[in-house]
């Protein structure tokens, strides 16, 4: 019986030897480990061994077992190997390879990637918020009036439960002062929603990006620093820049700023970028009484805030002059990016 299983192992290891296929190897291995193969019939007569012969004849068999797959796995390794050099034989390969696409980031990305980074570099950290947001911490606790017209329905989103889409990311600067001990230094990046008609210049989802610094003795001085310094690393050392009194429900005084925009085939003109202002003291105060504290007392700290739309600093630093371009995920437009 032994012998038996010695004829098979060596007439495994020469049949699969002489194997020239992927499919000829497949019938060799059925033909001898399949169930009905020669070894396993072999191995069925296990039960007919006297006890004694048992163990010898069982570790005879797992090293005939054992010889045959390694066999086929080797054999198998060749064949491969060989399918794989025959595939690529006729290919040239001196001839150039077919260009890969370069991917890159959205532009919306890019510009509020670099934006982060200079605040970053002036001490602010990046806060967050919810974007389905309440009517305090969107309207009341900046100081908006009931009849201001942002808290129409005609412009602004609002679900039946009376909470609404967060209409700027001044709630974030909210709910950082209900929780923060100052000083406070934070941006809040992120969506803001609003009821607009959708054309060159306006979007019914647009990026905001919002910053906020309360401390003792902030100035005016320290925020026309700040959004000057910001302005000029994003634009340009030359970039001319000019803040216009405004109004603001939740900042006194109140400025916009507007940059010089130099297009090519336009005349240079003043471009508005953004809102500012010294944080106003009843904002601070509406916040404490939230807090039940005195650590946002108007009469110890002080404050100023800003926010501007990603969205159009985008276009300005690209000359782009559509809003829509921005979204419509045109790939000829966004590969200009790369």
């Amino acid at each position: 019986m032994s012998q038996d299983v010695q004829d098979i192992k060596t007439e495994a290891l020469a049949a699969i030897s002489r194997v020239d296929s992927l499919q000829s190897l497949d019938e060799q291995k059925i033909s001898f480990l399949g169930k009905k193969g020669k070894l396993t019939v072999a191995q069925a007569l296990m039960k007919t061994i006297p006890n004694e012969e048992k163990k010898a004849f069982g570790q005879l068999l797992n090293e005939a077992r054992n010889a045959i797959n390694s066999a086929l796995e080797e054999k198998l390794s060749i064949l491969q190997n060989e399918a794989d050099a025959a595939s690529v034989a006729s290919i040239d390969l001196t001839l150039p390879a077919y260009p890969t696409p370069q991917a890159t980031l959205h532009p919306l990305t890019i510009v509020k990637d670099e934006a982060i980074q200079i605040l970053r570099r002036l001490g602010f950290s990046i806060a967050d918020g919810p974007e389905i947001e309440t009517e305090f911490h969107c309207f009341d606790a900046l100081n908006t009036p009931l009849d201001h017209p942002a808290r129409n329905e005609k412009d602004t989103f609002y679900f039946n439960s009376g909470k609404l889409l967060r209409t700027h990311t001044s709630s974030v600067q909210v709910r950082t002062m209900e929780k923060a001990v100052p000083p406070i230094r934070i941006i809040a990046p992120g969506s803001a929603y609003r009821r607009d008609e959708i054309d060159a210049t306006h979007l019914s989802v647009f990026n905001q990006l919002e910053g906020l610094y309360v401390a003792e003795d902030v100035n005016l001085g320290d925020l026309k620093g700040t959004l000057e310094y910001f302005f000029q690393c994003l634009f340009g050392e030359d970039t001319e820049i000019r803040f216009r009194p405004h109004f603001f429900p939740f900042t006194e005084p109140s400025f916009e700023i507007d940059i010089m925009l130099h297009a090519k085939g336009q005349k240079p003109k003043w471009v508005e970028v953004a809102g500012c202002g010294m944080v106003d003291p009843a904002v601070f105060s509406a916040i404490n009484k939230q807090r039940k504290d005195d650590l946002l007392n108007p009469e110890k700290v002080t404050g100023f805030a800003f926010g501007m739309g990603i969205d159009r600093l985008a276009m300005i630093k690209y000359g782009i002059r559509d809003i829509r371009l921005l979204i419509e995920n045109d790939k000829r437009f966004l590969s200009q990016f790369a």
